[in-house]
């Protein structure tokens, strides 16, 4: 832990109490490309073409809703703000479930007659994130840089009311792996589906959750889950119980934790124990370091409204086993 570049103990704060409405920002800096911290069922896009190439939805009533672009500017304003003089990595957004319409003079046209500034499009779900590469930790020789970023799903919201009703999002901070773009969260650092009427609301809440984060208990938990190991067969009997979890019956599924990992992310995870050159198995053993990490690659498949909380669910799971190894009751379920 000797690699640990502290938080800044001063960071700017913002005054409430007489504040504006505050402008998004509009020179955020083109995708990197790197791995993505999300990939199946989803698509990279820049703030450019998101700005540029799609309409924001509106109220029953025409007034606008917060749009993507301005969503990912307010939390990065804030940030920027909270952790004032780091440096701030390339926000990478990720959309999916696009919405195709067209404009009031082509209603009557064929789709196929349609020119291309006839049409419009927005995407239900955009989900994002950007690293602080000055703030950073290495542990069991990899690189944990802190990381930002948020989801939000329009279909959450009711456009046909009349009035305009609050919007829901969803933001994060924590840990991300650098070689891999694993995201670490833990309920320390999330919010999730959060209500606001306003980006001054918006705003808000990410200082907030700033505030709260403690991102040394985060890496405490860490240097934990790498301290202990699952032998092949112990890590078979895990993930034997995974399966079975699906399939219990719901009175006796409520009395064990939440599980949210799906079949096809416990089937990634079996394929990357054998093949995985980084986190997969040694000596015939695994730490529950690696195995989080597993769990964390499997989750980037899931959809952008479930990512966050999956990404959550999975520090707990791993966590809660490592305790189980030790004696604790709680998720003693899991192994046998």
């Amino acid at each position: 832990m000797n690699d640990l570049v502290l938080m800044p103990t001063m960071a700017k704060r913002f005054d409430f109490s007489d504040a504006e409405i505050i402008e998004p920002i509009v020179e955020v800096p083109k995708v990197a490309q790197n791995v993505s911290f999300l990939d199946a069922n989803t698509n990279a896009i820049t703030m450019e073409e998101l700005t540029n190439s799609c309409v924001v939805p509106t109220w029953g009533n025409q007034e606008l809703t917060i749009s993507h672009q301005d969503f990912v500017s307010c939390v990065y304003d804030a940030a920027k703000d909270y952790y004032h003089g780091e440096s701030f990595g390339t926000p990478e957004l990720r959309v999916s479930n696009i919405v195709r319409g067209r404009i009031p003079s082509a209603l009557g046209k064929r789709a196929s007659e349609l020119l291309e500034c006839e049409k419009t499009q927005f995407y239900q779900r955009m989900a994002f994130a950007f690293t602080i590469p000055s703030l950073f930790e290495t542990l069991n020789g990899q690189k944990l840089e802190l990381c930002v970023g948020g989801c939000r799903n329009y279909s959450d919201l009711n456009l046909y009311r009349q009035t305009k009703g609050a919007e829901k999002f969803s933001i994060f901070v924590g840990w991300r792996m650098k070689i891999c773009s694993n995201q670490i969260l833990s309920g320390n650092g999330v919010k999730l589906s959060f209500e606001v009427m306003s980006l001054r609301d918006l705003y808000k809440m990410a200082m907030d959750l700033f505030s709260a984060f403690i991102p040394s208990r985060d890496l405490h938990l860490l240097q934990t889950l790498s301290n202990t190991y699952l032998s092949e067969s112990r890590f078979a009997q895990v993930i034997g119980r995974f399966r079975m979890y699906q399939a219990l019956p719901n009175n006796v599924q409520r009395g064990i934790p939440k599980l949210l990992i799906t079949d096809s992310q416990i089937n990634a995870v079996c394929r990357e124990f054998y093949h995985n050159e980084t986190f997969g198995v040694k000596d015939n053993q695994i730490s529950m370091f690696d195995f989080h990490n597993l769990l964390t690659q499997s989750n980037k498949s899931s959809y952008i409204d479930s990512y966050i909380s999956r990404a959550v669910n999975a520090t707990e799971v791993a966590t809660g086993i490592n305790n189980a190894l030790y004696g604790d009751e709680k998720y003693s379920w899991f192994i046998g």
